[in-house]
């Protein structure tokens, strides 16, 4: 059934750069669209080959019967299927062939049942090659005259959308009222052609009839809001759980419409959606008043109930009855990188990073029933899968039971990921918590800058820390409940936000453990890491950078906000990485070293070293040689940059820091290694026959100095211990990254570390968290390698 040339169309456009969803997902996305009166879907995919690439190919048999299905689907459903060309990269707008092939094209779709078009010039240059030069007076020219020939071919269909490469006010160029291109567009355009726009943004925080007045008059016509509120291709963290907001009901009567380009994450866009229906329903129910107008906080707590009920179905990823129905519509789905230097939207598409560990990518047509894909699908490229299937209760467990998230829980989860412009009020009460922490750590320092702060401002330092505290453990616990939810469909599209957001906080809670009684006072000689950039409230971070910034100035969302108010935050590396393998709710803690830690911290260490060598070391009778050699100096002489991670299990890494080498070094030489030779004598009974024991014996008999080359640049020493029964090698990444903040708070300009050279997994693992080779032999013969990088 079309809407009649005049209705107001009010609904989704699948217009995003990444992964195009799949069929089963677009059925269901059909029926909440008729369930809320919702009437059209434009099908317009950048990442499909042929919507932009490929433009010129026409659709195989099997590809036909696909789109066929979709758009009776739309049809059955009482929508209006739009679909969307975008010949813009590449066309030749004088050449007779082009646009041969572009009649072809949509004459193609039109027998299929399509009745209503879009020519997309959107993310593309301006320049025109020398024969459209010679033909048209300009680009716009050049456009216009293509979509009028085009608009007439198909018959003037009621429903024909124009996209501008000036698509938003900040892209007009000097301005809207004087941009010549678009007085262009609405000068020759056919009346019958709509325009898309997107506001004075590509995402508008806000659009008012105010803001439109212009622009309708400009383009002759009221535009059609492509609205970019919800979409989330430019930032590989963030995704937008919110209400439709910033747009009043009586908007409509300026407008031929506004489409949704919502999250890539189907399951992501339930809230967007359900809350667009009640803004456009309000607006079609005549005779309300001021008071019955559409309310963003009654429409968010009717889909938060609606969606509440859907989290509890056992929904498979992609929402597909069989692993092979996870099929998308999709000519070709093209790389990451195809359309990087046209995407507007933050430059470049979601694309992933890569791993520390082979991630065990299965073919395209292998996914299995239960998957969690990384974030590179959104970029149309590995379907790199995470299998649920081993639920074991150990280190390395997954989820053993398959739970709704509480109502709580859905509150925050939206909460955290709410809109673009805007935290929700948990997320702000983050930020809000952690900058004041921050700014008033100097209460709680081990020197108090030469004044002791008074007991009412350090007991509400504490106070404060403590619900900081608690809200990271919330976070955490949704984690968990989201791993275990029941709705795997859910799980597949938001576990890398909720993930990412657990790591992020995993190392600021930590952090704000490990300030009080640690950090040096401002007045420390050391550089201060309080002058670091930050932000918080209820803004986003990029709205201060200017006036109205896009929100891709600033990556991250609130995991990036919380990330850029630590010491090391402007380290991207220590934080951006995919999700691991097989996802786990189980529950870790970064803390302060404590005296009683040592001998689960001993036992750990003498326990990695047996499994790496053998029974060689069987010689070495004493328990704790191990853990001295390896932990001992640094737990004894400098125990407040020691780390210790933790699970429900018990203790299962650590990180040892040392903040001045060469100062620690004098130290060592006058108490500790005159201790360990006294405990470990160079010449052991029972111990004469064995070789390797006693060059390890000796250890404590020779001289440890680095030379000052080393220890101008790199003044500070670590070492890391974990587990490798970890299933999520992350915590140990959230476990270094912890210390580097430690370390960089009290001033340290640059770590090192050194490794074994037949040690492959560590040196790669540090390696991608921006560890250089610095030296090799010369430095420490017995480890033969010293890693290091700058703060």
């Amino acid at each position: 059934m079309m809407e009649g040339p005049h209705e107001f169309l009010c609904g989704v456009v699948e217009g995003f750069y990444g992964r195009p969803w799949s069929m089963e997902q677009r059925k269901v996305l059909f029926q909440w669209m008729q369930m809320w009166s919702l009437n059209t879907y434009l099908y317009g995919p950048k990442d499909d080959l042929k919507h932009r690439l490929l433009w010129r190919e026409v659709y195989s048999a099997d590809e036909e019967a696909q789109l066929k299905a979709l758009v009776c689907e739309a049809e059955s459903r009482g929508l209006t299927f739009v679909y969307a060309l975008s010949p813009g990269q590449d066309i030749v707008f004088s050449s007779s062939c082009d646009l041969t092939l572009l009649k072809r094209k949509l004459r193609q779709v039109s027998d299929l049942g399509c009745q209503a078009f879009a020519l997309l010039f959107d993310d593309i240059d301006h320049s025109m090659c020398q024969s459209d030069t010679e033909a048209f007076s300009s680009f716009a020219h050049a456009q216009v005259t293509v979509a009028n020939e085009i608009f007439r071919f198909l018959g003037e269909p009621p429903v024909f959308l124009f996209c501008p490469t000036e698509y938003c006010s900040s892209l007009c160029t000097p301005s809207v009222s004087k941009s010549l291109y678009l007085l262009k567009v609405g000068e020759d355009l056919l009346p019958g052609i709509s325009v898309i726009w997107t506001g004075n943004k590509v995402i508008s925080r806000e659009l008012s009839p105010e803001s439109l007045a212009e622009v309708q008059s400009v383009l002759r016509r009221p535009p059609l809001i492509w609205d970019n509120l919800h979409a989330n291709d430019y930032d590989s963290r963030r995704v937008f759980l919110g209400p439709f907001k910033g747009r009043p009901p009586g908007l409509k009567a300026h407008l031929r419409g506004l489409l949704l380009n919502p999250n890539c994450e189907f399951e992501a866009n339930f809230i967007p959606l359900h809350t667009l229906g009640s803004w456009y329903k309000e607006g079609k129910e005549e005779g309300k008043g001021d008071e019955e107008a559409y309310s963003v906080d009654r429409a968010l707590s009717s889909a938060l109930q609606d969606w509440m009920k859907e989290l509890s179905l056992p929904l498979q990823p992609g929402r597909q009855v069989r692993p092979t129905d996870l099929k998308p519509l999709t000519l070709s789905v093209k790389s990451k990188s195809s359309d990087s230097s046209d995407n507007q939207r933050g430059a470049q598409p979601k694309c992933p990073i890569t791993s520390s560990r082979s991630t065990g990518a299965l073919a395209s047509d292998e996914i299995p029933a239960d998957p969690l894909m990384s974030q590179d699908l959104k970029a149309g490229e590995n379907q790199v899968s995470r299998s649920f299937s081993h639920e074991k209760i150990s280190r390395r467990g997954l989820c053993s039971g398959k739970v709704p998230l509480s109502e709580a829980q859905v509150q925050l989860l939206v909460g955290l990921y709410y809109l673009p412009h805007e935290h929700g009020p948990p997320a702000q009460k983050l930020l809000q918590d952690l900058t004041w922490l921050k700014a008033n750590c100097h209460c709680v320092s081990v020197n108090g800058n030469g004044k002791k702060a008074s007991p009412q401002k350090v007991e509400e330092w504490r106070d404060r820390a403590g619900r900081f505290l608690a809200a990271c453990d919330d976070v955490a616990l949704l984690h968990g409940a989201v791993v275990n939810s029941i709705n795997r469909a859910v799980l597949y599209d938001l576990y890398p936000y909720i993930w990412d957001l657990r790591n992020t906080l995993l190392v600021a809670k930590a952090f704000i453990c490990w300030l009080e009684g640690r950090i040096l006072s401002e007045g420390s000689p050391l550089g201060s890491w309080k002058n670091c950039f930050h932000w918080c409230g209820a803004s986003s971070g990029a709205e201060l950078h200017g006036v109205e910034a896009e929100p891709w100035v600033f990556k991250g969302g609130l995991s990036g906000e919380v990330q850029m108010l630590l010491p090391v935050g402007t380290s991207s590396e220590l934080f951006s990485h995919p999700p691991p393998l097989f996802p786990t709710s189980r529950l870790y803690n970064i803390r302060p070293f404590q005296q009683k830690d040592k001998v689960e911290l001993y036992r750990m260490v003498r326990q990695l070293h047996q499994r790496g060598k053998g029974s060689q070391d069987a010689a070495i009778s004493h328990p704790d040689f191990i853990g001295d050699r390896c932990l001992g100096a640094s737990l004894a002489l400098c125990p407040e940059y020691s780390l210790v991670l933790e699970d429900e299990l018990g203790v299962c890494g650590c990180a040892v820091g040392i903040l001045d080498v060469r100062s620690f070094a004098k130290r060592c030489q006058a108490s500790w290694l005159p201790a360990m030779r006294d405990k470990y004598p160079s010449r052991p009974h029972g111990a004469s026959g064995h070789t390797a024991t006693k060059e390890m014996l000796l250890y404590f008999h020779e001289e440890q100095d680095y030379p000052d080359s080393l220890l101008y640049h790199f003044p500070s020493q670590l070492r890391l211990e974990a587990l490798p029964e970890l299933v999520d090698c992350s915590v140990s990444r959230s476990l270094l990254t912890a210390l580097l903040t430690a370390l960089k708070a009290n001033g340290s300009q640059g770590v090192f570390c050194e490794v074994q050279p037949t040690d492959g997994l560590r040196m790669e693992f540090l390696t991608k968290l921006g560890f250089l080779e610095i030296l090799r032999g010369e430095a420490r013969p017995r480890e033969g390698v010293v890693l290091g990088r700058l703060l």
